[in-house]
């Protein structure tokens, strides 16, 4: 049963051209081709991340933090009490009123006081600016390093300024070892950001991001298997173009650099606009829908690569509108917040600080200053750019 959904699964004619079989790409005559047994090794290289980022969150990010002034608010903790913990973690984490009242016949405590447990309780899972600084400067520096490993793998290369080059004598087409490295380093690094979604900052669109994710991995998988290759270093080197920008303007409005983070923001705006909404699906879009079949018929492989770009092309548009909806309040004066954030968490966050004002401390947590009243973060309020854009990068 199972060797029979294998065969199927990987059966000539789904994946591949007509009156070409996987036997056409073996390695021979010089010739070497990527094979889907090459990507076992992202697993380990995706943990491998995970441990790296630990390393650089802990020793390089956190005191650069510390140097940049970043302050971590310490949240009041909820007093102790098994009955509504019990109901924090299996039942709901914002009680409606009747429920309210049940807890607290069943505490023993008032319900303002229930109420007030519930707040703190909501305060201490929610993220602070230093593990929002953390996260965007680790995605910074991975973003960095593979924009300019991208353009020094590309610039040479014929189909990085003729993309009817991507499909040259395909699919004969051999692997370089740049583009290996290339896509198990990108397809790692997706994973561990899989791997991590559980445990990073949450958003509105944290739908959006595992979409993405999901996206970039079955995307860059099957170019890969089918020798998709040159495109596929096309469409990751476009995305990491904008998410370079995007989190040094978190970096920045976390440190409340306001200048810098204002010109970054519009950078950024103006970058993925370009590459996402214009770059991609006028230039490479059309690359994979238009071209191929000047070569070869069309096939099942083709239609679910081009699919799976619109699925990114939407998410892009999704991404290109709360962008212009943080530019548009920009423009006007009047940008709070990011438009990503909760709004429930807002109201939180102000009603948390009233109740810190009351108890009128200020703190010292993990050597830093920490101010119990805390501020809005940034020069743009809470204005953090869409994260993951292929979070984000989208890379495809």
């Amino acid at each position: 049963m199972f060797d029979t959904l294998y065969e199927w699964f990987w059966w000539d004619k789904i994946w591949l051209p007509a009156n070409l079989t996987w036997d056409d790409l073996l390695d021979r005559e010089g010739r070497v081709y990527a094979k889907a047994s090459h990507l076992y090794v992202t697993v380990p290289y995706a943990f491998a991340f995970l441990f790296i980022r630990y390393l650089f969150e802990r020793w390089i990010a956190t005191p650069l933090a510390i140097s940049a002034g970043i302050r971590q608010r310490v949240h009041l903790k909820a007093e102790d009490n098994p009955i509504l913990e019990l109901y924090y973690t299996t039942q709901c984490r914002n009680p409606a009123q009747a429920d309210v009242d049940g807890l607290s016949k069943k505490s023993s405590l008032s319900v303002r006081q229930v109420e007030r447990w519930f707040r703190r309780r909501r305060s201490q899972d929610r993220p602070g600016v230093l593990k929002k600084f953390r996260e965007a400067s680790w995605r910074f520096v991975f973003y960095l390093s593979a924009f300019i490993g991208g353009i020094a793998a590309l610039y040479d290369k014929e189909w990085f300024y003729d993309t009817r080059e991507v499909w040259t004598g395909f699919p004969k087409q051999s692997m370089l070892e740049s583009q290996y490295w290339y896509y198990i380093l990108e397809m790692s690094f997706y994973g561990s950001l899989l791997f991590s979604i559980a445990f990073d900052v949450k958003r509105k669109d944290f739908k959006e991001q595992i979409i993405h994710h999901l996206a970039t991995l079955v995307l860059l998988s099957f170019s890969w298997c089918v020798n998709y290759i040159r495109i596929g270093t096309l469409v990751m080197l476009i995305h990491d173009a904008s998410d370079v920008l995007m989190e040094s303007a978190k970096l920045f409005n976390y440190a409340k650099w306001e200048k810098a983070c204002k010109t970054l923001f519009v950078l950024f705006a103006i970058v993925f606009m370009v590459t996402r909404l214009i770059i991609f699906p006028f230039w490479l879009i059309h690359c994979t829908w238009v071209y191929p079949i000047h070569h070869y018929p069309a096939f099942f492989g083709y239609y679910f690569f081009n699919v799976m770009l619109v699925v990114l092309l939407c998410l892009h548009i999704f991404w290109a509108y709360l962008i212009l909806c943080m530019i548009r309040k920009f423009m006007f004066g009047n940008l709070t917040r990011d438009e990503r954030s909760d709004n429930e968490e807002e109201e939180e966050e102000e009603s948390s600080s009233t109740e810190d004002e009351v108890v009128g401390q200020h703190k010292l947590g993990n050597g830093l200053a920490v101010d119990e009243k805390g501020d809005k973060n940034g020069c743009f309020g809470c204005l953090s750019p869409p994260e993951n854009m292929c979070q984000s990068k989208t890379v495809y």
